[in-house]
Parts: C-alpha cells; structure tokens; sequence
C-alpha cells in the first residue's frame, strides 16, 4: 500500500517562503500523479497543484505565480515551494497520490502538515 508523509509546515509571517516536502513508499512513484490540497478552519479542501507523470502541471489560480509543484521520481519526494505568502494561504495542507485504473482513480493521502501566516 502507498504512504505519504508530508513535512516543511510551520508559521511564516506575509511576504515570506516555505517549502513543503511530501516522500512517498510502498508504490512506483514515477508512475502516479501527484498534488497538494489544503483545507482552512470551516472550509472544503481545495485543491492547490498537481504535477503529473511526464511533470505537466497545474494551479489554482489564487497561487499562480507563487507556488510552483515539483518532484523528484529518485527519491520518491514531491515538492511545493511557496513564495510571497499570504494570511489566507493559512491551512493544513495534504499530499495526494493518484493511481489510475482506466478511467478510475484511486487517491491516497498524507495526513497533512499545517501552515500558518501571520504577523
């Protein structure tokens, strides 16, 4: 079975960067598209980036030109640099590894590291 384990949260004040760091285990992590959610206190999870097998990738549009999703299929880790953050950029964020069956996909989830940004 897959794992994911996500690192890198923690408090930034606005304006700053933070990296988040996602390792994967238990699959062919080449083989999976990947991406980073986050849900804020009373809100739905959003999606936030994903990065596909060939590295094409994705935004939602309130972190085009911030954030950029990156992997590295050698150490089964994929990446999310965040760059000028803002306080509504607040929220626990979650990696996510999609295996496709077809037409079917099947999401795994890390258990989510928490960013804050705040004065």
């Amino acid at each position: 079975q897959v794992q994911l384990v996500e690192s890198g949260g923690g408090l930034v004040q606005p304006g700053g960067s933070l990296t988040l760091s996602c390792a994967a285990s238990g699959g062919i992590f080449s083989l999976y598209a990947m991406g980073w959610y986050r849900q804020a206190p009373g809100k739905q999870r959003e999606l936030v980036a994903t990065i596909n097998i060939i590295g094409r990738t994705n935004y939602t549009d309130s972190v085009k030109g911030r954030f950029t999703i990156s992997r590295d299929n050698a150490k089964k880790t994929v990446y999310l640099q965040m760059n000028s953050l803002k306080p509504e950029d607040t929220a626990v964020y979650y990696c996510n590894l999609r295996r496709r069956r077809g037409t079917v996909d099947y999401d795994y989830w890390g258990q989510g590291t928490q960013v804050t940004v705040s004065s």
